[in-house]
C-alpha cells in the first residue's frame, strides 16, 4: 500500500476535529454516501437501499448501498437515529451493530419496528441509522482463578437503583 493510499489519522488537540480516512465503495450509484448532518455530529447518516414496510414487531435486514474499508484499530458502529426511535418506534435489533475492520461486504442494518400498532414504511433513500467510527482495543485475555476486589463487587443489574443520589433513597 503506497503512502497516498494508506489510511491517515489526523489527531488534533482539544477542540480540534479528529478524522480518520475510510475507503468507501458506493454499491448503489443512486444513493448518497454517508454524511454528517451537522459539524459536531458523531454519526454519519446511512440510507436505505430498498423500500421496506415493517409491521408491528417485525424486523428486517436493510442494505445501505455501501461497503467500507475501515482502518485497523478502528470499527464502525451502527446506531439508531434518535428521532426515528422517538417518533416512529424504529430501532436496531443489535444496537449498536458492529462493522469490523476486516469486513468488506455491504453494510446492512437490522431494523425493528417497536410500535405495537402501526406499520413503519421505509423508502429507498431514507436515512435509517447512523455510522460512528471509533478506535478499538483488542483484549489480551488472562485466565485467573480469582478477580481482584472492587467497590461494586458482584452487584449487577439494577444494583444502583434508579433515583438520583441527591438526598433520595435508591429504589
Amino acid at each position: 500500500m503506497s503512502p497516498a493510499e494508506s489510511p491517515r489519522r489526523e489527531v488534533g488537540t482539544e477542540g480540534e476535529e479528529r478524522t480518520v480516512a475510510v475507503r468507501i465503495v458506493r454499491l448503489d450509484p443512486d444513493l448518497p454516501l454517508p454524511t454528517y448532518a451537522r459539524a459536531l455530529d458523531a454519526g454519519a447518516d446511512l440510507h436505505a437501499a430498498e423500500d421496506v414496510d415493517l409491521a408491528p414487531g417485525e424486523r428486517c435486514l436493510v442494505g445501505t448501498g455501501i461497503a467500507l474499508a475501515i482502518p485497523p484499530g478502528t470499527a464502525a458502529f451502527v446506531h439508531p437515529r434518535s428521532g426515528l426511535a422517538a417518533r416512529e418506534g424504529l430501532s436496531i435489533v443489535n444496537s449498536p451493530g458492529t462493522v469490523d475492520a476486516g469486513y468488506r461486504g455491504e453494510v446492512k442494518v437490522c431494523l425493528i419496528n417497536t410500535d405495537r400498532h402501526r406499520t413503519i414504511r421505509i423508502r429507498r433513500g431514507d436515512r435509517i441509522a447512523q455510522l460512528v467510527i471509533q478506535p478499538v482495543l483488542r483484549a489480551a485475555f488472562t485466565e485467573v482463578t480469582e478477580l481482584p476486589a472492587s467497590e461494586r463487587g458482584t452487584d449487577g443489574h439494577g444494583s444502583t437503583g434508579t433515583r438520583s443520589s441527591a438526598g433520595q433513597e435508591n429504589a
